[in-house]
C-alpha cells in the first residue's frame, strides 16, 4: 500500500479543524464502531479489515501531520493529540482481543479488500488519489485443502465406503462448460461486505427477505401417499423445480424445513446427498428422510461410522464427528449439502466451522450445480455478521467479497456503496440468491397463537436475599471502579448527577472479560444467574406441575443440569411422569424419550436441557412450555418454544416465563424482548426501534452499574 508522503498536496484546506485533517473523524468514527463490535465479541472478517486500515491511516496522517509545514504548533499538537485518541481505541480493542496484535504491523494493510477501503474512505475525506491507487486488482484464491494437516491423522474409512469406492471407482465427469475469465465489473474497486452487512441492519421497511417464489402448482405432485405439502412448502419446492440450487431456508421454526429439504434433494436428484446436523436431531431427520422419500436410503454416521450404509442416498452427520469423515466423505461425489440449525457455523474461528466450509467449497469445485441449504430459523443471533459463514457456505460471497452471480447482481442495479439507493437494491439482490423466510402467521394460518407469558416469583428466603445482596455488592464494586476512573480523568463536565454512558461500558466490559475468565469464581453475572435458577428451580417445577394437571403435557426447559435434578425430583415426589432431554444421552435414548412424550398419555412433562434439546425436535403433544431460567440470546428463547409452537399443533401456545422479581433476572428478561428487534428488522422488514447493541450479559452489567450510581 502506496504511503501518503504527498498527501498534503492532495487534500484541500479551510480554517476549519476538520478541513485541516478531514480524515481524522472518519477514522474516529470508524474505530467507535470497531470498538462496540470488539466489546460485544464480534469482530467478523470484514471489521478486522477495518481494524487494519484504520491502524494504517493513522500512521499515514500522523506522518503527514508531523511533515506539513502549513500548520501551526498549536495546530499540530491538537491534530496528534486526536490521532493519539484513535490510536489509543485500536490498542484498547487489540488487548481485548489480542489476535488483533499482528494487524498492527505496517504490512498487514495489504491486501485488495484493505486497499479499496483505505481508497474509499480517503476519497470521502476529499484526497485526490493518483490513479493507481484508485484501480486495484484482486489476486487469485487458493483453494483450501478439505482436510487440514491438522486433522489428517483422524480421518477414518469406514469398511462400506471403500465397497462402494471399488464398485465405481470412477466418478462421472462433469462436463458442463466454465467460464475461462471473469468480466470486470462496475462494482470491482468497491469494498463492498460492510455495505451488504449494513443494508440488512437497516433493514426497516423493506419486505420480508424471502425471494420470489413460483406460483402454487395445480396438483401435488410431490408428496409421497398419504402426505401432503403445505402451501408455502410447495412453493419452495417449484424454485427447487425451476433450477435454483442455493437456500438460505430461514422459516421461522415449526415450519418444516427438514420436509422441504428432504423433497428438494428428490426434486433436484441432489444424491448422494449430505446432511450436517445436531446430534440431538440425527435420527428425526433419517425418520423425514424414510417418511417424505421412502424410495430413498438413509444412513446415519456414529462415531467412526463402522455401521453405515455407503451405497446409501442420504448420508447424516452431527457436527461434533464430522472432522473425522472429512477425507472420504469429499471423494464420494456428493451432489448436494444441507447444513440443519446453521447458525451453528456462524464463529468462522471454529473447527466446526472450518469443516463445514471446506466440504462445501469441494462439492462446488467437483459439482456444476450442486443443491446447498442452509436450514435454520434463527440466522442472527446477536449481529448482522452472523450470515457471514452462511453466505460462504452457499458460495454467495468468498468472506472478502461477494462472488460472481451476487457481483452481477449488485452491478445490475446502476448504483455504488455511495448512493442511498443502493442498500435497498443489495438487500433485494442478496434475498434473490436463495433467501426463504417465511413466519408462522402469514403462511401457517390455521397454526393457533404463541404468548409468552412472564410469572414474577419472589425469593424470600435466606437463598433469596442472598443473590439480591450478591448483586449490591456486585453493583457497589463496579461503581467502585467507576468512580475511580471519574476521579483520574476528571468529570470533564458532567452535569450533577449525570453518568458517563462510556465509562459504564468500559467498566462493565472488564467486568464480563474477568466473569468469563474466573468461570465460575467468585460472585460475577454468570454465577449470580446460575443461583437465580437454582432458586427458581423448585417454585418452576411446582408451577409446570400444577399446569400439567389443569392442562395436560407440558414441556419444562432449563439451563443448567442441578435445575433439571431439582425439577425431576420434584416432578417424581408428587407422582408426575416425566422424560428427561439432555446433552449427555445417547441419539436411541434421547429419540426414545421424544417418542413416549409425544405418544404415551402416562408422561406428563419432557424435562429439557435448553442448549440439548432446544433445537430441532418435535414436542408439540404439548402447547404449554415453562422457561425455569432465562437464556443468554433471544433467538436461543425462541428455538425452545417452537419445539411446541409448530406445523401439526392445534392448540394456542403459552411460554411461562419464571422470573424472579427484583433480582436482575427482570432486567434479563427484558433485554432478551429487546433483541427480537434484530431480526424483525433485518429478516422481516419491520420498523422497529435500534435496539443496544451490547450482549445481554453486558446490558445487565451496565444496568447493575447504573443502578448503583442511582441512575436508571
Amino acid at each position: 500500500m502506496p504511503t501518503s508522503a504527498t498527501a498534503a498536496t492532495r487534500r484541500k484546506k479551510t480554517s476549519r479543524r476538520d478541513d485541516e485533517a478531514p480524515l481524522i473523524p472518519i477514522l474516529a468514527r470508524k474505530v467507535r464502531e470497531i470498538e462496540a463490535k470488539a466489546q460485544r465479541g464480534k469482530l467478523g472478517p470484514t471489521n478486522r479489515v477495518k481494524f487494519q486500515v484504520i491502524a494504517f491511516l493513522v500512521r499515514e496522517e500522523r506522518a503527514r501531520v508531523k511533515a506539513d509545514d502549513a500548520f501551526g504548533d498549536a495546530a499540530r499538537a491538537e491534530l496528534l493529540k486526536r490521532l493519539d485518541g484513535v490510536a489509543t481505541i485500536l490498542a484498547k480493542t487489540a488487548a481485548r482481543d489480542t489476535s488483533l496484535i499482528q494487524l498492527l504491523e505496517a504490512d498487514q494493510a495489504t491486501s485488495p479488500v484493505a486497499k479499496r477501503m483505505r481508497r474509499d474512505w480517503l476519497l470521502e475525506s476529499g484526497a485526490e488519489l493518483a490513479p493507481d491507487e484508485l484501480i486495484i486488482t484482486d489476486v487469485a484464491p487458493v483453494q483450501a485443502p478439505v482436510v487440514p494437516a491438522a486433522l489428517a491423522e483422524k480421518q477414518v474409512t469406514p469398511p462400506s465406503v471403500e465397497s462402494r469406492q471399488l464398485a465405481n471407482p470412477f466418478l462421472a465427469p462433469d462436463l458442463t462448460p466454465r467460464p475461462t475469465t471473469t468480466p470486470r465489473r462496475r462494482l470491482d474497486g468497491w469494498e463492498l461486505m460492510g455495505p451488504l452487512y449494513k443494508a440488512f441492519e437497516t433493514g426497516a421497511g423493506g419486505a420480508t427477505a424471502t425471494m420470489e417464489l413460483p406460483p402454487l402448482p395445480e396438483y401435488d405432485h410431490i408428496s409421497p401417499k398419504g402426505l401432503e405439502v403445505m402451501v408455502h412448502q410447495s412453493r419452495f419446492l417449484e424454485a427447487v423445480r425451476a433450477g435454483h440450487r442455493s437456500f438460505l431456508l430461514a422459516d421461522e421454526p415449526g415450519l418444516g424445513k427438514t420436509a422441504q429439504s428432504v423433497l428438494a434433494a428428490s426434486i433436484a436428484d441432489a444424491y448422494p446427498l449430505l446432511v450436517v446436523v445436531p446430534n440431538v436431531v440425527k435420527m428425526n431427520w433419517a425418520r423425514e428422510v424414510e417418511r417424505w422419500t421412502p424410495q430413498r436410503r438413509a444412513t446415519v454416521i456414529q462415531g467412526d461410522g463402522t455401521d453405515i450404509d455407503a451405497f446409501a442416498d442420504v448420508f447424516i452427520v452431527n457436527y461434533e464427528i464430522l472432522d473425522r469423515h472429512l477425507s472420504w466423505l469429499g471423494s464420494i461425489g456428493l451432489q448436494g449439502m444441507v447444513v440443519d440449525e446453521a447458525h451453528f457455523i456462524k464463529n468462522l474461528s471454529s473447527q466446526r466451522s472450518q469443516n463445514v466450509l471446506a466440504l462445501a467449497s469441494r462439492i462446488r469445485e467437483r459439482t456444476r450445480d450442486p443443491l446447498m441449504m442452509a436450514l435454520t430459523g434463527t440466522p442472527l443471533i446477536n449481529d448482522v455478521e452472523d450470515f457471514d459463514a452462511i453466505w460462504r457456505f452457499l458460495g454467495w460471497t468468498t468472506g472478502d467479497k461477494p462472488g460472481a452471480e451476487l457481483m452481477e447482481k449488485l452491478d445490475a442495479t446502476g448504483f455504488t456503496p455511495a448512493d442511498k439507493a443502493f442498500y435497498g437494491e443489495a438487500r433485494d439482490a442478496v434475498i434473490s440468491m436463495g433467501i426463504v423466510r417465511r413466519k408462522k402467521k402469514d403462511v401457517a394460518a390455521d397454526l393457533p397463537d404463541k404468548l409468552i407469558a412472564d410469572l414474577p416469583v419472589q425469593l424470600d428466603d435466606e437463598f433469596g436475599r442472598g443473590i439480591r445482596q450478591a448483586e449490591r455488592e456486585l453493583g457497589e464494586r463496579l461503581a467502585a471502579k467507576y468512580r475511580r476512573i471519574i476521579e483520574a480523568r476528571g468529570d470533564r463536565g458532567l452535569a450533577e448527577g449525570e453518568i458517563d454512558d462510556d465509562i459504564v461500558r468500559l467498566v462493565a466490559t472488564g467486568e464480563l472479560e474477568e466473569s468469563r475468565a474466573a468461570g465460575t469464581g467468585g460472585d460475577n453475572v454468570f454465577t449470580m444467574v446460575r443461583k437465580i435458577g437454582q432458586a427458581k428451580a423448585v417454585l418452576a417445577a411446582d408451577y409446570a406441575a400444577q399446569l400439567q394437571r389443569s392442562v395436560g403435557k407440558v414441556v419444562f426447559f432449563a439451563k443448567h443440569i442441578d435445575v433439571m435434578d431439582q425439577a425431576e425430583a420434584h416432578f417424581a415426589a408428587s407422582g408426575i411422569r416425566y422424560v428427561s432431554i439432555r446433552g449427555d444421552q445417547t441419539t436411541p435414548a434421547r429419540q426414545q424419550a421424544i417418542d413416549d412424550f409425544n405418544g404415551d398419555e402416562g408422561v406428563g412433562v419432557a424435562v429439557c436441557s435448553l442448549t440439548a434439546a432446544g433445537v430441532g425436535l418435535n414436542l408439540q403433544a404439548a402447547s404449554n412450555v415453562v422457561l425455569a431460567e432465562l437464556s443468554w440470546t433471544a433467538a436461543e428463547q425462541t428455538q425452545a418454544i417452537d419445539r411446541v409452537h409448530r406445523i401439526g399443533q392445534d392448540e394456542p401456545v403459552t411460554a411461562w416465563r419464571i422470573i424472579a422479581a427484583h433480582t436482575i433476572d427482570t432486567k434479563i428478561a427484558e433485554l432478551i424482548d429487546q433483541k427480537q428487534g434484530l431480526a424483525a428488522r433485518a429478516l422481516d422488514g419491520e420498523s422497529v426501534d435500534e435496539v443496544a447493541s451490547e450482549s445481554v450479559q453486558l446490558g445487565a452489567l451496565m444496568h447493575l452499574l447504573r443502578e448503583a450510581l442511582g441512575g436508571a
